[in-house]
């Protein structure tokens, strides 16, 4: 049975205009759509954080994201976490991936960082990393490319053409883990992937 214990959905990314549309912000793209289609207005404002609380489907959630930058994101979620007594395995982190090709997604209890420095910055905050994670498949850049550089460029025309539907399956698969489990969420979008059709 899905716990229904309040929750921590939080998607990472970057604050300011210049990084909204970038591929490192896939986590506050999932997050603005939960607000979106929940009616969770991410109005509050306290621990260098945008929040709001709402309800999933009947599983009460607060829906988070941090405004600091992607590798200071810990101590924000860790503050959130504490505010309202939330433990670590009640979180769901949303954060994009460049291991996992374009328009995959992959969802992973607990485990470590993955070379990802908002992960890394939470896994620190909290002392460890048993939290759920849904990681958004960006793909790598190409051969000698920078990776820093390549997470936080735009999305290619091409890719703009499906990112919209990436982004709602991505969506649907927090629903899932919240209402069913995240072993319900594994078994229907692990192995989903929404191609570029030429």
């Amino acid at each position: 049975m899905p716990q229904r214990r309040l929750r921590l959905v939080v998607g990472l990314g970057n604050p300011g205009e210049a990084y909204s549309k970038t591929r490192h912000n896939a986590g506050f793209m999932v997050a603005d759509k939960i607000s979106d289609a929940f009616s969770i207005a991410l109005e509050k404002r306290k621990f260098d954080a945008r929040f709001g609380m709402g309800s999933v489907n009947g599983v009460k959630i607060v829906l988070a994201k941090p405004m600091a930058y992607m590798n200071r994101s810990g101590p924000r979620v860790q503050n959130i976490a504490r505010y309202f007594r939330i433990l670590c395995e009640d979180m769901l982190v949303v954060h994009d991936d460049i291991d996992l090709a374009f328009g995959r997604l992959k969802i992973k209890e607990k485990g470590g960082d993955g070379g990802h420095k908002g992960v890394r910055s939470i896994i620190d905050a909290f002392g460890g990393g048993d939290f759920t994670r849904l990681r958004i498949g960006v793909g790598r850049p190409e051969v000698d490319g920078n990776a820093a550089d390549y997470v936080l460029g735009k999305f290619t025309l091409e890719e703009k053409k499906v990112l919209s539907q990436i982004i709602t399956v991505a969506r649907d698969a927090v629903v899932t883990i919240l209402c069913k489990g995240t072993k319900e969420g594994m078994n229907r979008f692990n192995n989903r992937r929404i191609v570029i059709l030429s």
